[in-house]
This record gives C-alpha cells, sequence and structure tokens, in this order.
C-alpha cells in the first residue's frame, strides 16, 4: 500500500474510531455501601459484566459509593437525574414506594419472583411513581438476624425479651421491631454502626447473614440471634428519562446482565450465608435459638408486621391496594418452609 493510501487508511479508522465511541452511551452510577462491603463488590461485578458486554455500546460509569452521595439521598438523586443508577436497598426509598415490602417479606428470591413476574410488576410500579427503571433484585434471599453483644432474654413463653436493650435499626426493620419486639430502636445508617457499637451507643442490630465481618461489628457482637427472617431488598434503579433514551441494544444489554446477575448472585449468597455464618461461630459468635413455638411467633410477626406496614402505606397512595395480593403470591413460594 502506498503512502497517500496508509494514510486514507488510518483516517478511516480513526474516523470509525470516533463514530463508535461517540455512539457508546455511558450511565453514572452510585452504590450504597463502601466499596469494601461485599454486597458493592456484587454490584461491581455487574458493572464489569455490563462494560465487558456492551464495549462499544453502554459502559457503566461508577462514581462512587456513599462518600460521593449518602446512601439516603441516592435514590431521589436517581429520580430527579443527578446520576442515572443506583445501587440501593428499596428500603431507602420507602415513603415512595410501599410496595418494597413485598421483596422484605418474601419468602424466596430473584429467580422466583422474576418467573412468577413480580420484579416485571414491580419494575412497571417504580416506572408509575418514582420515574425511575427497576433493573434487577440483586444479592436477593439473604436474611437477616439480630446480633447482640450480650446474652439474649427470653420471657416465661420463651419469647425474645427485648426490654433495656439500645437496638440500632433501620427502615428495613424498623416495624417489626416496634410492633412486636416493642422496642425503642435507634436509626442510624450502615456506616455509623461500628462507632456506635465502639461507644456502646447500641447494644444490638438487625444485619443479614453475610459481611458482618467486611464491617467489623463482629468485634463487638457475640450473639446471633435464630431464626433469621426478612430478605434484601437490594436493586438497580435507573432514571427512566436515562432509560428511555439508551439504544434498543443498551437497554438489551442491561437487562439481559442484570437478569443473569439476578441468579448468579443469588445462587452465590446463599452459599456464602452459610459459609460467613460459620466463620463468624469459629470466631467465638454463640447462636441463641428461640424454642420452636417462640420460633413460629417471631417469624410471623416479622411478616405480618412488613406486609401490615404495606397495606396501610398503600391505601394512602394512588392505586391503593390494587398489586397488594398480586406482589404478596409472586414474591412467595407456596410450598417453602
Amino acid at each position: 500500500m502506498n503512502k497517500p493510501m496508509r494514510m486514507i487508511a488510518a483516517c478511516l479508522s480513526m474516523l470509525f474510531a470516533l463514530n463508535a465511541s461517540a455512539e457508546e452511551q455511558v450511565i453514572r452510577a452510585v452504590h450504597a455501601f463502601p466499596t469494601s462491603l461485599i454486597y458493592t463488590q456484587s454490584f461491581l461485578d455487574f458493572v464489569d459484566e455490563v462494560n465487558k458486554a456492551g464495549k462499544g455500546v453502554v459502559q457503566i460509569q461508577v462514581l462512587g459509593g456513599p462518600e460521593a452521595i449518602g446512601l439516603s439521598q441516592q435514590p431521589s438523586a436517581v429520580r430527579n437525574g443527578v446520576v442515572d443508577m443506583a445501587y440501593t436497598a428499596a428500603s431507602f426509598y420507602a415513603d415512595k414506594l410501599p410496595e418494597r415490602d413485598a421483596l422484605i417479606s418474601s419468602n424466596t428470591n430473584a429467580i422466583y419472583a422474576r418467573k412468577s413476574g413480580g420484579i416485571d410488576l414491580l419494575n412497571k410500579i417504580h416506572q408509575e411513581k418514582m420515574g425511575v427503571y427497576y433493573l434487577g433484585w440483586f444479592d436477593s434471599g439473604v436474611k437477616y438476624n439480630l446480633y447482640t453483644v450480650n446474652k439474649p432474654k427470653v420471657d416465661a413463653q420463651g419469647n425474645l425479651d427485648m426490654s433495656g436493650i439500645r437496638l440500632r435499626s433501620n427502615p428495613v426493620y424498623n416495624a417489626f421491631f416496634t410492633d412486636y419486639l416493642k422496642a425503642q430502636p435507634i436509626s442510624l445508617p450502615t456506616t455509623d454502626v461500628y462507632s456506635a457499637l465502639e461507644r456502646s451507643v447500641v447494644d444490638a442490630t438487625g444485619w443479614t447473614q453475610i459481611g458482618m465481618h467486611d464491617l467489623n461489628w463482629d468485634k463487638f457482637l457475640n450473639y446471633r440471634i435464630d431464626p433469621a427472617f426478612y430478605s434484601t431488598d437490594m436493586g438497580v434503579i435507573v432514571n427512566l428519562k436515562s432509560w428511555n433514551k439508551l439504544s434498543d441494544k443498551a437497554q438489551d444489554i442491561l437487562q439481559r446482565v442484570a437478569i443473569k446477575h439476578e441468579k448468579d448472585s443469588a445462587e452465590a449468597f446463599k452459599a456464602l450465608s452459610s459459609k460467613q455464618q460459620a466463620e463468624l461461630e469459629e470466631g467465638g459468635m454463640k447462636p441463641f435459638t428461640l424454642g420452636d413455638a417462640a420460633a413460629e411467633t417471631y417469624l410471623k410477626a416479622a411478616k405480618d408486621a412488613s406486609l401490615h406496614r404495606m397495606r396501610e402505606h398503600m391505601k394512602d397512595q394512588p392505586g391503593g391496594l390494587t398489586n397488594y395480593d398480586e406482589l404478596v403470591k409472586d414474591f412467595n413460594k407456596p410450598d417453602a418452609e
């Protein structure tokens, strides 16, 4: 190839590269928790998969976590278009979407809820009420426990007695803590719990079955109360205008990778829950198991508290209880224990 032809070929190559770069759409994202936490690592794995599959089409640019935008402000930031995407807990926008309790009270995971149509229905509700696209329910099926500094107490009937306990709470389980346990919980974000435990501001907290060691809370917490209750409600929301601006190909890549990550993360976290709980016990954490009757009452109270909250808050919003029964059905496997 002669010199002029090489120059033309080089210019064309540069032009094609610039066009490809110009066509590549970028989504700006934040995540609720610090990068060190395993939940955030799961989200970053999803980002890597999107960026790999979406090269030349769509890329996710991660701006940071709560240090960039406070975790409780992130849903509003997505809704208002300050950022395009957030990996966050649905509990952080419960005032706008009480249907989030369908996730919390679920006895199953995203694999089931995707097949049942529950996630598609929840996406429709997100679009109507918040102006965001619900891309997926990540890291699902992981349950919560109560963890305490001191040995838990029970009453004469064997039910958990939380009197005098300084209990840290958050929007996931505050209804259960107040309505059934009759506790006066102290609401603290995840990032403040370590110092609160260190200074004895709280001496008990709820947390999921994974990730505690990442937070170093096990340095202070010595007992895990069984049985476990509720389910995690972590997911990805996308500003609806930003979503609608994406090409069909970009949307397809994001949704396809999200559905795969729903499945992969649910399966991986199920195995990890057992592993990490065993590691905590090896490190000195002691299980405190309620008796059969008390455990049954405890679990029923947890589910009833979240579903009652969902009903009461849905009544006050447009649409009322239209989707209540379907959500409960789609997010609960009938033959689950």
